[in-house]
């Protein structure tokens, strides 16, 4: 089981670090786009209160969302709200999912999330972390992948990987950062690409957000993912 305990105390830090980066900003910055297509900074900000009501609505036995279309409503109307308003929100809401997390709980315990996806209450914490830190960076205000944490790092590669694991679109995939070996794609054979690249670019290949043009691949062409 993962130790919640600690990856809280890391969403706890990435927030921290997020909030000082966002109370830099100004309403105007807010407006102009993020890295994710179609979304403002603001849009951003918004979908990370939302999300962690989410995870406090998952750790709590509810649904994440009402519905998918509630979901993206909620963000459009929150993403034009001022600095003011959401650097607020995005503080209370994530004191909200700290306080969810410091509950006592059976950590072992299976929850749902989006779309029936089901995990262990355990590894919440750590999707929270990914959710603030991947989402730092997708702002564009001078937070990159290589500054992320190496623990981060590692997990979110051993995360991403396992997640797309017996995929019928990926083919049989060797992963490696140079140190460590994570295995992805689809069964049935031994792996026949190999993909090698440092963490911050193994990372942003497999969340979407880089191309991958920075990593060496052998045995083949660079897999094509499906959107997370």
């Amino acid at each position: 089981m993962m130790d919640h305990a600690h990856d809280l105390a890391c969403v706890r830090e990435a927030t921290d670090r997020l909030l000082t980066a966002v109370a830099e900003l100004d309403n105007a910055s807010l407006a102009e786009p993020s890295r994710l297509p179609g979304w403002s900074r603001g849009h951003v900000l918004a979908h990370l209160a939302r999300n962690a009501d989410a995870l406090v609505n998952v750790l709590q036995g509810r649904p994440m969302y009402a519905s998918a279309e509630a979901r993206d409503a909620d963000i459009a109307r929150d993403a034009a709200r001022p600095l003011e308003a959401q650097v607020a929100d995005v503080r209370e809401s994530a004191d909200r999912f700290q306080a969810a997390g410091d509950a006592p709980a059976d950590w072992s315990r299976t929850v749902e999330l989006r779309n029936g996806v089901t995990d262990s209450a355990s590894r919440v914490p750590f999707r929270r972390w990914a959710e603030v830190d991947l989402h730092h960076v997708d702002l564009g205000i001078g937070y990159e992948l290589e500054d992320l944490p190496a623990e981060f790092l590692e997990r979110e590669a051993a995360f991403l990987t396992q997640r797309f694991s017996g995929h019928p679109d990926v083919p049989a995939t060797r992963v490696t950062d140079g140190t460590r070996v994570w295995i992805t794609g689809r069964e049935g054979g031994a792996p026949g690409v190999t993909v090698t690249g440092r963490p911050a670019d193994v990372v942003g290949w497999l969340a979407g957000r880089r191309a991958g043009t920075a990593l060496t691949v052998d045995g083949g062409e660079l897999p094509k993912l499906p959107p997370l």
